[in-house]
């Protein structure tokens, strides 16, 4: 483990760049802070946060036009000119939609290496990211910058085992991924259908039906994983065929999807029912529905 690879890592962001410690909020305080064009700063495309729920920024706003931004934005000069984010790109946006001219900066000179690091950390440390974001960014701290899991675990004050586990998520398909992101998975349930053949499918079932941990776990561990769970019915048993209709309906669309020839009399309707349980995934549906 060299010295120049760790010298900034786990540190902390006050560590870094000097400015004492970092729970003493004098340390990074507007009065600390240059005021910046806000046209003049840009995001960094390496931030490990990809999603800004859009209620929260509004939130953020609304306490930045009442009491103004109290937090300066951490950047860094390019060479080009302007500034490039660090750490603080929720505060920018939301500074934004506060309608706000410029805003306070800390301006340091950071390498792509510290860049990264403190963007990790702090957004680790404040519980910013979700699942994949943090795999993500641990990933790229391995790759880039060769860091061990050991290493990391001690920069963002998790244990090696915790890091280990976060970075196994990515070896999961991008469509299970995708739901963990988006919350409609937990870690949970990430794990208990991390070795499955089908995880894929399991994703889908799972989040289409709600299911808790403990059901996704029995779900994984069925005979038939991948299968939707059948629910007890007193008509007749559904034949292969249409147990194979249904599956394959159900992975398509991501919803569980029931089919009832009816009792087998003559003229008696059949069914196709599709169980959705938020409007998103109704309008989900519609829109594929108006498309065909």
């Amino acid at each position: 483990m060299s010295a120049e690879r760790t010298r900034g890592l786990g540190r902390g962001l006050s560590a870094l760049l000097n400015d004492g410690d970092v729970t003493d909020k004098t340390a990074d305080s507007p009065r600390n802070a240059s005021l910046i064009p806000i046209e003049e700063i840009q995001p960094n495309p390496d931030q490990p946060r990809r999603i800004f729920a859009e209620d929260d920024l509004k939130a953020l706003a609304a306490s930045i036009t009442e009491k103004g931004l109290l937090q300066p934005v951490l950047v860094r000069p390019l060479a080009e000119g302007g500034y490039q984010i660090v750490a603080g790109e929720r505060r920018w946006r939301a500074a934004q939609l506060a309608k706000l001219h410029e805003i306070p900066v800390l301006v340091r000179e950071l390498t792509d290496r510290e860049t990264l690091e403190i963007a990790i950390v702090e957004n680790v440390q404040r519980a910013d990211l979700n699942p994949v974001e943090e795999a993500r960014a641990y990933r790229q701290l391995v790759d880039r910058f060769e860091h061990t899991q050991e290493e990391i675990a001690r920069a963002v004050g998790k244990s090696r085992s915790h890091v280990a586990n976060m970075m196994r998520l990515l070896s999961l398909p991008d469509s299970v991924l995708e739901h963990l992101a988006a919350g409609r998975l937990s870690m949970g349930h990430a794990r208990a259908i991390a070795t499955s053949e089908n995880a894929a499918v399991l994703a889908d079932n799972i989040a289409a039906q709600g299911l808790s941990v403990r059901q996704a776990e029995a779900l994984a561990k069925a005979p038939a994983a991948g299968k939707a769970p059948e629910t007890k019915s007193t008509g007749p048993s559904k034949d292969a065929d249409t147990r194979a209709l249904e599956d394959d309906l159900s992975h398509r669309l991501g919803l569980k999807v029931e089919i009832d020839h009816g009792h087998g009399k003559s003229g008696e309707a059949g069914a196709v029912t599709i169980r959705y349980s938020k409007l998103d995934q109704l309008d989900d549906i519609c829109r594929r529905l108006n498309a065909g």
